[in-house]
């Protein structure tokens, strides 16, 4: 036989000899497969069940509800927004609590901390931005800030400059330069000129045409005596 065609010989008695094993490998564990299979398929369909049937209708529960408490909110009513008006809204509080594995259950919890935080509740307020899954939108950015801001208000200002420059961190050409300059104030605050001066300059070099850079020499000069 010619040496091509030995070749082509062996490939195929090779190809044989796997689909051979392949079979009584099936055949061995039919069970076990049509098992995984099967689980597999009763996952996908348990999840599509899930997100279909009691996800997504909760989900627009949880928006008609909020909407009900935005415009609380956009009234500065923080209270009533936070705790429900009775039968007409209840409130973002509630949201949370009934409808918190939504998205919109979430964005609650973020307004929920932010109506603490107005009414001088910070523990609370903290408990509830903390909910909030932030991001690197304006909105994400600002309640990473607001929770370094309630722990100022608890006298923890530690934790309170971990949060500023974790919101800083974001690198948004608006927010970071604010929270850079309210690290640096409690910085000074702590007795840290050289640390303030770091969130300063950082304010100087990357953000110059910020309006927290036009008057950023003066707190320089303070912390450079």
């Amino acid at each position: 036989m010619p040496k091509k065609e030995e070749k082509k010989h062996d490939e195929l008695v090779n190809v044989e000899h796997a689909l051979t094993s392949t079979e009584v490998f099936i055949e061995k564990h039919q069970k076990q497969i049509i098992y995984g299979v099967g689980a597999v398929v009763l996952i996908v369909l348990l999840a599509l069940s899930f997100r279909n049937f009691y996800l997504e209708p909760r989900e627009v529960a949880a928006q008609n509800e909020m909407y009900k408490a935005q415009s609380y909110f956009a009234k500065d009513s923080f209270r009533i927004a936070l705790e429900g008006s009775g039968s007409e809204s209840i409130g973002f509080k509630e949201i949370v609590s009934d409808y918190g594995i939504t998205a919109s259950g979430k964005l609650a919890a973020a307004y929920a901390g932010i109506c603490y935080y107005k009414l001088g509740q910070y523990d609370n307020a903290i408990k509830f931005l903390s909910q909030f899954d932030g991001d690197d939108t304006y909105f994400g950015v600002s309640v990473i800030g607001l929770t370094g801001d309630s722990y100022v208000e608890m006298g923890e200002t530690a934790k309170a400059i971990s949060y500023f420059e974790k919101a800083a961190d974001k690198d948004n050409a608006v927010m970071s330069p604010v929270y850079l300059k309210k690290a640096g104030v409690v910085y000074e605050s702590l007795n840290q000129p050289e640390k303030a001066e770091k969130e300063y300059t950082k304010i100087k070099e990357n953000y110059p045409k910020s309006p927290e850079a036009s008057d950023i020499d003066k707190y320089l000069a303070r912390v450079q005596k």
